[in-house]
């Protein structure tokens, strides 16, 4: 692997809406190296989610070189991307996105399951949930558990594949600030004990502060970096 685990160039990002076209991201650069803990903030319509979906590979860019890990996404098939972003990105979203009727375990096999891994899966994510503090937790559904629970099983569902980069959109964004704080230094540990990149999108500027660099967005550029 190269010097950047993520190597962005002069990414964009153009929506038809109608006959209107709109810039979403009008040519962004974002470079971030291996095991480094970064937030992208900006007001909204600054292009933030766009930029995470890209970045997630969740989306494609418009024009713009996106290097992931040494891999060249920016032209994959959905297929083809669908398959980096298995391998290769771990998702932790605000609302949490747990199956209701799946126990915490079950949620956290998911990712191993579309991967096509049943060797050890059960342990693996027993593993990953003792080591974000609810191996006693194991066989709960999400209604039994807190929402700061939740997000710790979303956080053991991120990582289970080892991917490279874990990226939190608005994580403590549904819960109490108690909660939030606990969400935050889980993610800052397993960042120093795993070493991997975190990138959290973010309006709190508490969250951001405790982040070795802030990327900063508006109307789709990059303001600060």
């Amino acid at each position: 692997m190269g010097e950047w685990v993520i190597d962005a160039e002069n990414i964009t990002k153009v929506y038809r809406m109608g006959e209107v076209l709109v810039n979403a991201l009008a040519g962004v650069t974002v470079k971030i190296h291996p095991g480094e803990v970064v937030s992208i903030m900006g007001p909204s319509g600054s292009g933030k989610s766009t930029l995470m979906n890209i970045l997630g590979c969740l989306d494609r860019p418009t024009s713009g070189e996106y290097i992931l890990d040494g891999a060249v996404v920016s032209n994959l098939r959905d297929d083809q991307l669908a398959l980096i972003r298995n391998r290769k990105v771990g998702f932790v979203f605000q609302s949490f996105n747990l199956l209701p009727r799946a126990s915490a375990i079950s949620n956290v096999e998911l990712p191993l399951r579309y991967a096509g891994i049943n060797k050890d899966r059960n342990e693996k994510a027993r593993l990953a949930l003792e080591s974000v503090g609810l191996g006693d937790r194991i066989k709960h559904h999400p209604a039994e558990l807190s929402g700061g629970q939740q997000q710790r099983v979303a956080i053991a569902r991120a990582l289970i594949n080892d991917p490279a980069i874990l990226m939190a959109d608005e994580p403590t964004g549904n819960l109490d600030s108690k909660s939030g704080k606990e969400i935050l230094e889980l993610i800052l540990k397993l960042n120093k004990e795993r070493g991997t990149t975190v990138i959290i999108v973010t309006h709190d500027p508490l969250i951001a502060a405790r982040t070795s660099r802030v990327i900063r967005l508006r109307d789709g550029l990059v303001e600060e970096a």
